[in-house]
């Protein structure tokens, strides 16, 4: 017989919430900064350029995580399948960057 190795398990809510703050983060580097955190501490900042971008992203990561759960609980009510990783982060906000 040909073993067949059993399915991975479905991905968890930690699972899902660490993907999307790994989503997040990278965002943040994508700009240069070295997290969120990092980026976010900047919305008060007195450089234009880095107040509109931090700005930009705290409302963005706001949308993320409404979104994400949002979808999750779906999930949870039986209204949609559990989605891959994959799939539930291409499925995100896109994050709109201000003009350099």
């Amino acid at each position: 017989e040909d073993f067949v190795a059993p399915a991975p398990p479905p991905p968890t809510i930690s699972d899902f919430a660490a993907a999307v703050q790994s989503h997040i983060d990278d965002a943040a580097r994508s700009r240069g900064y070295n997290d969120s955190v990092s980026l976010a501490s900047y919305v008060n900042s007195t450089l234009p350029q880095w107040a509109a971008e931090a700005s930009a992203f705290v409302a963005w990561r706001d949308a993320v995580w409404i979104d994400a759960y949002g979808e999750l609980g779906k999930v949870q009510a039986g209204q949609r399948a559990l989605p891959t990783i994959d799939k539930m982060i291409a499925e995100l906000p896109k994050i709109d960057w201000p003009a350099a």
